[in-house]
């Protein structure tokens, strides 16, 4: 038969714990964890906040091991709900801090139903679908300032810098790219509309 080794009370194992043992650390923790994991839930009213409250709580005890005066019980469990109820006061605090902050910012846009935005997207391939033969068919520089001014929504002057040619260039031939493709497509009502 195994000798059964002495159980150490919490003093004893916190003399060795100040001493820097980890495992009388360990031992605490095994101890008293539950009491301080369900101190933290009932402050909080979350099982995941309090687990990672308790951590927080003995790595704290730990930083702290050194200041420890257990109660005249011996118990290091009043101390260790002491930290407890700061640590999660600090994390109320901070929530605070984080609410506020997110309320000072602009509210989000309202999205868009997916549905919706997937039947735009379906229409407007097969609009292009119905453009872009006859659009291949313009000159190149006929596409390109199309391409940035009708479609992109460029200014003439944005337009003439990202093309490196004047501005009057750009009006020119966007005039004739229009005349072209509205030619080419022989739908002079819609065009217009989708060329803007």
């Amino acid at each position: 038969m195994d000798p059964v080794e002495p159980v150490e009370n919490d003093e004893a194992l916190w003399r060795r714990a100040a001493a820097g043992d980890a495992a009388g650390m360990g031992a605490l923790f095994r101890r008293h964890a539950n009491a301080v994991y369900n101190h933290c839930f009932r402050r909080t009213g979350n099982w995941s906040t309090a687990e990672d409250l308790t951590s927080v709580v003995f790595l704290e005890a730990w930083r702290q091991r050194s200041r420890l005066r257990p109660s005249a019980t011996g118990s290091v469990l009043p101390w260790l709900l002491g930290i407890a109820t700061n640590v999660v006061r600090n994390h109320v605090r901070a929530l605070g801090r984080y609410e506020r902050a997110l309320a000072r910012l602009p509210p989000l846009a309202d999205e868009a139903d997916p549905a919706d935005v997937a039947a735009l997207r379906v229409d407007a391939e097969v609009e292009m679908a119905s453009i872009l033969p006859a659009y291949h068919r313009l000159r190149r520089e006929e596409q390109d300032v199309l391409a940035l001014c009708a479609w992109s929504g460029l200014s003439y002057e944005d337009a003439s810098i990202a093309l490196a040619v004047p501005v009057g260039t750009v009006r020119s031939r966007l005039n004739r790219a229009r005349r072209h493709l509205r030619e080419l497509l022989d739908r002079p009502a819609t065009l217009e509309k989708e060329l803007r």
